[in-house]
Parts: structure tokens; C-alpha cells; sequence
């Protein structure tokens, strides 16, 4: 008997800390066959066509290169398809990630981001161990939108030097430094460049009107790298930078490195110092990933694991710096594509990562000759369709509180930076919250009529007892509203008994509590009754916890008015004895 009780001991605890782990790939491939596998197949060529132009494109906006925007979309894609919680997540680097990387190159170095990385895969792994999966889904969407709205802004203002030409060596990261330099610079606007810019941008806008199976940004970059390489050499036009005149393109396969720490510091010391950036990257990871999983669910009416995919993706993380990637999540776009075109299974995401990895190998030399103003002319139509301005709009319809949610979010990220913007953004929303609570609760005092209708029963009015009064409380009973409840209170009265309607209250809190019990004692001291009617299970449990019931008495708490006003009735009868 013993050992039985042993066993269900330690299969219970087996269970209360079993890691919600389970990749999609294995349970998919279970039943696989050749027809998923060339629907398959078919989809991850397209989407790695896709992602070749904004694998580089982000790379090099990010301020590393094409081949480190190559090598995460290889690796993290791979792994993420491999390892995550979803059928058809594609990932690889993405827009969000721009604006944090490029400050923290700027500030810390590529070893300050490698750490930041590794630091912020860490995190999302536990994310995923501890399952808050589901938690960082409740993040307000005023937020989401305010922080992606902030960072299209960046995004867009950081192509203006290739857009334009302006040759600006280098551009400052504060927003407003930043427009600044462009504004001094505007005589050196090269119009060579400007044209191939335009142009990119006009063939991305039009091609889905023509035929949306072709990537726009793809045949944008070919008919102008041709473009460009025919003016470079029948036209004499060498003013126009392509991505061969500003970064090495080495072939082969990307070599295990360790960070390169700055003379003076060690592992630790930078990981402490990156350590807030860290935490932005995996916040922000976690619900662009999660966020794309879920509309990813909506339309091949499945459900992904989220605890697996932040799991996924950390690993990712973790294992991409040391090849010289960057931060890597889920991509909408991307999973999107994938799923437009067929795919159904990770072995699609698969397929993208090695079409990826040809690219890198083979046709390095090609990309070389891909214009800088052709991949800012890609750069700003990706963040136009991040902005999300149709969706900023239609929230300006909505209540202030999530108005002055939005744009202050949207402001701060775009002036200062993501992690300001979406902790004050947060402390905004919590106040605001509480605020819309307090406003909804209401606490009123009855002497003469009460009206049940609102019990659930026909219409009808009670009339209080003589000595009685009912102070209803309509909403939760916590710390917003406990000193709204402590100065109602407080009122002379010359009746002995007080009922506390508490019919709507669904929680009390701390605060809540402990104002009850002043007023309770205080009520008791002059000799006056207290009466708790409509008490939920939930709060009649958090009263009796804190001794509450026992002050009034357990004949004290009933659970609906009619028992209350009878028992006040009872209690007024024998005053008058």
C-alpha cells in the first residue's frame, strides 16, 4: 500500500512539473505521405523565394549585413519549423527587430547583441517551461499596435539615406537627430538612386494586381538589379551603391564563433548591461510569434502549441548568434505565404530554409549586385503594411483611455525606444483599467425601497426594515474603490442595522478587505449589526479566510436579500423588545 502511495507521489509531481514540449514536426509526420509532401514542397520554395529579398533587406537594416540576415533566416527557420508549436510558422528575422538591433550595435557592439540574443532565447525558453504561453497573449492590443505603428515609423525613417542616395555615412539613431542629418543632406540627393527606389516600390504595389503568385519584392529586386548592372556598364552610371559596393559576401557555410568581448569586459559584465534590451527581444518575440500562430490557426482551423513555440523559438535564439544571425521569431507575412500557397506541415518551413541556404552558397555573387535603394524601396512598403494605419484609425473611434494608450506607445517608441514605450505603455493601460473599473463601480445607500429585479426574478420592491439601511455595491471591491466604500461609510446614521449588499461584487481584494473590516468594527463598536447578503463563493471563502465572517457571525452571511431582509426584520424585533 505504501509503495502504491509513493508511486501516485511521484506521478503527481511528474505531472505538476511536466515541460509543455511538443514539437508539431513529429506529430505531423506520423501520417505523412507524398502528396502533403510536394503540397509541401511546393509552398516552401515560394515562401523561400519570398523570404530571400527581406532576409537580406533586414539584415542590412538591422546594421549587420545580407549574409547574417541569410544565416537567421536559415538557422532560426529551421529550427522554429523543426522544434515550434505550430504547423506552418515560418521564421527568420523580421522588421520588429530593426530598430532594437541597430541600437544595440550601436551602443554595446555585434558581442553586446549576440548576448542579448542568447539572453533573450533564455528567457523565452523558460517562458515556455513555466507556461505563460498564454499570459503574454493578454497583452492590450492598443499596445500591440502602438509599439508595431512606432516601429514602421522607424523602420521607414531609416531608408531615407539608400532611398535618396544621400551617402550618409553615419546616420544618428534618435529619430528626430536622424531627420535632421537627412534635411542637411538633401543637396546630395541622388537621383540615379531615387529612380531605382521608385521604381521597386511601384513594381512591390502593383505585381499582386497583375498576379499574386509572384513575390512583388522578388521581382522588383531582379528586374532592377538588371537595371543597374546594365547602367553600370553600358552607361557609365557608378553612383548607384549596391549591397557588393558596401558588404563582403563570403560563400559557404557560416563557421561556430564565439562573441568578441570589448578589452575590459567580460561575459557577465555585458550580459548586464544588454540585460533590458534582452528582455525587449524576447517580449517581443514572443507576441509577434504567438500573434502570428494564432491568425495562422484562424485560417487552417488549428491551434498551436504556444508554450512549445516560445520554446522553439528560444532555442533558436540561443543557437543563432554563435553563426552570427540576430534575433529571429515568427513571421506573419512569411506564414501567410506558406499558407496561400499550400503548406500544411513544418516540413514546408523546412524546404524555405534550404532554398535559403542554395542562395547563400551559390548565388552570393548575385547578390552583390542588388541595389541598397531597390532594398529601401522593399524596407518601406514592409513597413507600411506594419503600420497597420487602417487599424489606428478605426481605434481613434474608441474610448480615450485606449486612444491615450495607442499613441503613447506609438510616440515613445518612435522617440525614444521600444522597451520605454512599452513599459510606461503598460503602466498606462494598468491605470487606465482601473480607473474604467472604478468609474463602472458603484456604491449606493438604500433606506426605504429596494429594487430585486435585477436578481433574476419579476419585477418587484421590498421594503427595508425600520432601523435598516443597504449599502449595495455594484462591482468588484478592491483597492480602487475601498476608499470610496471607507468614506460612504463613515456618514452618521441612526440605524442599528446595515445591510452590505454584495450580490455584484465577483472579487474582493486585500484592500478591500480590510476597509470591511474597519467598517465591520467600527459598526460593532457603536453596537450597530452588519448583515452580509448575496456573498459568492469566492468572496465568502476570502472573508472567512480573514476572519470577517466571525465578526458579523456566521447567521450574518446570507446569500440573497430576501434571507437578509428577513433576518434584519428579525434582528429589529427584538430591538424594539
Amino acid at each position: 500500500m505504501a509503495e502504491t502511495n509513493t508511486v501516485n507521489t511521484k506521478a503527481k509531481k511528474s505531472r505538476k512539473f511536466s515541460i509543455d514540449f511538443k514539437p508539431r514536426l513529429f506529430s505531423t509526420l506520423k501520417n505523412y505521405n507524398k502528396q502533403m509532401f510536394a503540397k509541401d514542397a511546393m509552398a516552401g520554395i515560394i515562401v523561400g523565394i519570398v523570404a530571400i529579398p527581406l532576409a537580406i533587406a533586414f539584415g542590412i537594416a538591422s546594421g549587420v549585413g545580407p549574409t547574417e540576415g541569410l544565416v537567421t533566416a536559415i538557422m532560426a527557420g529551421f529550427i522554429i519549423s523543426a522544434l515550434g508549436g505550430s504547423k506552418v510558422q515560418i521564421g527568420g528575422p523580421t522588421g520588429a527587430f530593426i530598430v532594437i538591433i541597430y541600437g544595440i550595435i550601436q551602443q554595446f557592439g555585434l558581442a553586446g547583441l549576440a548576448i542579448a540574443t542568447v539572453l533573450a532565447g533564455i528567457m523565452q525558453i523558460l517562458m515556455g517551461t513555466f507556461k505563460l504561453g498564454s499570459i503574454i497573449k493578454f497583452m492590450p492590443y492598443p499596445i500591440i499596435v502602438g509599439f508595431t505603428g512606432g516601429i514602421a515609423i522607424t523602420i521607414f525613417s531609416t531608408q531615407m539615406n539608400d532611398l535618396f542616395g544621400l551617402g550618409i555615412s553615419n546616420v544618428p539613431a534618435n529619430f528626430i537627430d536622424k531627420w535632421a542629418c537627412y534635411f542637411q543632406n538633401i543637396s546630395n540627393i541622388n537621383w540615379w538612386a531615387l529612380l531605382i527606389g521608385v521604381l521597386s516600390i511601384l513594381i512591390i504595389v502593383l505585381t499582386p494586381k497583375i498576379s499574386k503568385k509572384i513575390p512583388g519584392s522578388l521581382l522588383a529586386i531582379i528586374v532592377m538589379t538588371v537595371i543597374t548592372w546594365v547602367l553600370k556598364k553600358y552607361a557609365n552610371v557608378d553612383s548607384i551603391k549596391t549591397i557588393g559596393d558596401l558588404y563582403e559576401l563570403p560563400s559557404g557555410l557560416p563557421s561556430f564563433r564565439m562573441p568578441a568581448i570589448a578589452e575590459g569586459e567580460t561575459i557577465f559584465s555585458t550580459a548586464q548591461k544588454v540585460l533590458p534590451a534582452a528582455f525587449t527581444i524576447a517580449m517581443l518575440g514572443a507576441i509577434e510569434s504567438l500573434l502570428s500562430a494564432m491568425v495562422a490557426d484562424g485560417v487552417i482551423s488549428d491551434r498551436h502549441n504556444s508554450n512549445t513555440e516560445l520554446i522553439g523559438n528560444g532555442i533558436a535564439n540561443v543557437v543563432v548568434p554563435f553563426f552570427g544571425g540576430i534575433p529571429a521569431t515568427g513571421a506573419i507575412a512569411r506564414t501567410m505565404a506558406n499558407i496561400n500557397n499550400g503548406g500544411r506541415t513544418p516540413v514546408a518551413g523546412i524546404v524555405h530554409t534550404f532554398v535559403l541556404l542554395l542562395v547563400l552558397l551559390f548565388l552570393g555573387s548575385l547578390v552583390g549586385l542588388i541595389p541598397m535603394s531597390c532594398l529601401a524601396g522593399v524596407l518601406i512598403v514592409v513597413s507600411y503594411n506594419m503600420s497597420g494605419w487602417k487599424t489606428i484609425v478605426s481605434m481613434c473611434k474608441q474610448s480615450r483611455s485606449d486612444i491615450a494608450v495607442l499613441f503613447t506607445t506609438l510616440l515613445l517608441t518612435v522617440i525614444f525606444d521600444l522597451t520605454i514605450a512599452i513599459e510606461i505603455g503598460l503602466v498606462l493601460a494598468v491605470i487606465l483599467f482601473i480607473k474604467r473599473i472604478m468609474e463602472s463601480t458603484n456604491i449606493s445607500v438604500i433606506q426605504d425601497e429596494l429594487d430585486v429585479h435585477s436578481d433574476g426574478e419579476q419585477d418587484e420592491r421590498l421594503m427595508v426594515p425600520r432601523h435598516t439601511e443597504v449599502y449595495e455595491i455594484e462591482g468588484p471591491f478592491f483597492f480602487g474603490i475601498a476608499n470610496k466604500f471607507e468614506e460612504l461609510s463613515h456618514r452618521r446614521t441612526d440605524n442599528t442595522i446595515r445591510i452590505i449588499r454584495m450580490r455584484k461584487v465577483s472579487f474582493i481584494d486585500a484592500t478591500g478587505i480590510h476597509n470591511l473590516e474597519i467598517f465591520i468594527q467600527s459598526a460593532l463598536d457603536e453596537g450597530q449589526i452588519i448583515i452580509l447578503s448575496g456573498v459568492n463563493q469566492s468572496v465568502h471563502a476570502a472573508i472567512k479566510k480573514a476572519g470577517i465572517v466571525d465578526m458579523v457571525g456566521e447567521e450574518n452571511v446570507l446569500d440573497h436579500i430576501h434571507k437578509a431582509l428577513a433576518r434584519a426584520e428579525q434582528v429589529a424585533a427584538t430591538i424594539e423588545n
